[in-house]
Formats: structure tokens, sequence, C-alpha cells
């Protein structure tokens, strides 16, 4: 033995596993789902507002990418291409979709009402905040939702958001633009605060 250690292999990246799940290596599919399973599933359950949804959604995401494989570009950042996907379904699944979800203000995010540092009034009001976020967004057209949704939540670059939506940076950057004026004015009564 030498004495000297190696450590650990670094992770193989999105772009490397999907060239190994194209090559019959079922095991990379698992490999992106465990790091992608939760962005995606979050991304989802903003778009849909649904968690049902969100979770059947993005269990079909990761059947497309395995179904898909072969059409996975080399070379082609894999975020891009999987929230691509994800978007398409999420379209298709509002066209099929004429309900609308209502939700309590304890489905949203349900308070922790015996963490001793909240109190009920304060978590009470942060609920409040995050349902009227919500329904701010939700009254959003769907264009300009998706940009807010991809940037703001997913911390994705215009360039990544704009090749998601088939639309160019500049116009990413306006469709943020008036997203952002409209959530300010919807929620101009909390903002004030």
């Amino acid at each position: 033995m030498n004495g000297s250690s190696a450590g650990p292999a670094p992770e193989p990246s999105d772009e490397s596993l999907m060239a190994s799940l194209a090559g019959g290596d079922s095991a990379a599919l698992d490999e992106l789902m465990v790091r992608w399973q939760a962005p995606l599933l979050g991304f989802l359950h903003r778009r849909l507002q649904n968690e049902a949804d969100a979770r059947d959604l993005a269990q079909e995401t990761f059947v497309r990418i395995h179904q898909y494989r072969e059409r996975y570009r080399p070379g082609a950042r894999f975020t891009t291409w999987m929230f691509q996907i994800a978007l398409n379904l999420a379209r298709d699944h509002a066209r099929k979709t004429t309900r609308r979800r209502t939700d309590s203000l304890d489905e949203i995010a349900p308070p922790d009402l015996a963490d001793p540092g909240v109190s009920p009034a304060v978590a009470a009001r942060q609920a409040e905040e995050r349902a009227a976020v919500r329904a701010a967004l939700d009254a959003l057209p769907a264009d300009l939702r998706e940009v807010v949704l991809l940037a703001e939540y997913e911390h994705l670059p215009h360039a990544e958001i704009a090749a998601l939506v088939g639309a160019t940076a500049k116009a990413v950057e306006s469709r943020l633009a008036r997203a952002r004026a409209r959530l300010r004015l919807a929620l101009a009564g909390w903002l004030r605060d």
C-alpha cells in the first residue's frame, strides 16, 4: 500500500449519465432521478398548483427521458432538456384540465405551530403571504408565469429559459419585467408592510 488516498471519485455529470443511459445503463436514470426529482417536482407543483398532478408529471418526465434517451443531443445541457419535457407535459395537462385547484392555507405550507420561535399570529401571517403570492402568480398569463417560475424558483439563466419557452433571451427579460410589474401591483398591499 502506498499511503496516498485517491479520495472518492467525482460524480459523473448529468450529460455523461445521459450518455450512459443511451448506452443501456439503466442505473444512470436512477442517479438522474435522485439528483433531479425534488427540483423537478417543485417546478411542476408551482406550475400546476396540485401535488398529485405534479408527482404524476414528474414521473412521466422521467419515463419520457428514458423513452427518448437516444434523442438527447450529446453536449446539450441536460436540465434544459428535462425542464422542456416537463414544461411540455405541464402545458398539455393544463389544456386537458379545466378545473382549477383551490388550496386551503394549510395545504400551501402548513405552519409548524409547535415551533416555539413562531407565534400562531406570525405563522398565520406567513401563510397568508404565501397564499397571496400564489394567487398573484396564478393570475399571471401562462407565458409570464412560466418565466417567473423558471427564473425565480429554478434559478435558470435567461438563455436557458429562452430555450425552454421558445423565445429569445431578450423576450424572456421583457416577460420577466412585465410579470414582476404585475406581481408588484397585485402584491402592493403586502409590499407596503
